[in-house]
């Protein structure tokens, strides 16, 4: 059984990962700012716990999730907490761009450097991004914000796996791709269950040897 810590788990895919972990058997501690009756029903589960509180916006709530971890052993820490703006040219709108950056780059950034010290050699760090982070990727342009961000979030993640590689921990940076969610206003490709299984499967099959890698839930590597 191994110690799964979600932040930002109180819906959508942070909510259905805590579901499909806790099925298997793993021990899942979901982290978020305000739960959610979603959230506390799951919490009824063996082997689920919640801890709320925290917004990875917020330097000292995340200084003090050790403390509120109570020293957990982390196996898998799992960063999903993030939120989508839309900008474009005309109106890139800097404040959304400045929330965005906060959120989906900086929070992370928060998040590991402060569990860092429970992060045992074997475990993994899974960080939620996106495609949109892609520059080689980028064919339709705008988002201004959220691109910035989750191009951000890949260049953090690629350095935290060159930090953490001599501590054997591996670090993946994960696009659960367009996922009918809350966020996405139902909109979307793949169900929130599917994209979370996809996401499980690529946790389990990380190494240090694929460390840093940039992939798709489904498998597909992908490009910077």
């Amino acid at each position: 059984m191994t110690t799964h810590i979600l932040v930002g788990a109180n819906r959508g895919i942070g909510l259905e990962l805590t579901r499909q972990l806790a099925e298997r058997g793993e021990q899942v501690v979901a982290v978020c700012r305000q739960s959610s009756a979603a959230l506390d029903a799951l919490a009824d589960k063996p082997g689920v716990s919640v801890v709320t509180g925290i917004d990875t916006t917020d330097d000292a709530a995340v200084a003090g999730l050790p403390a509120a971890l109570a020293g957990e052993t982390i196996g898998v820490l799992w960063v999903v907490a993030g939120v989508l703006r839309r900008s474009n040219l005309s109106q890139p709108d800097t404040a959304t761009c400045k929330q965005l950056f906060d959120v989906n780059a900086l929070g992370p950034l928060r998040v590991v450097s402060a569990l860092r010290e429970q992060l045992p050699q074997g475990a993994k760090v899974a960080l939620l991004t996106s495609r949109m982070g892609s520059v080689g990727d980028n064919t339709s342009g705008g988002s201004y914000a959220y691109r910035m961000s989750k191009a951000a979030l890949n260049a953090a993640g690629k350095s935290m796996a060159m930090d953490l590689k001599d501590a054997g921990v591996a670090v993946a940076l994960l696009h659960p791709g367009w996922v009918r969610t809350d966020m996405t206003g139902g909109n979307g490709l793949v169900d929130v269950d599917e994209s979370a299984a996809g996401l499980v499967a690529r946790v389990d099959e990380l190494t240090l040897e694929s460390t840093g890698g940039f992939w798709h839930m489904n498998g597909e590597r992908l490009v910077w």
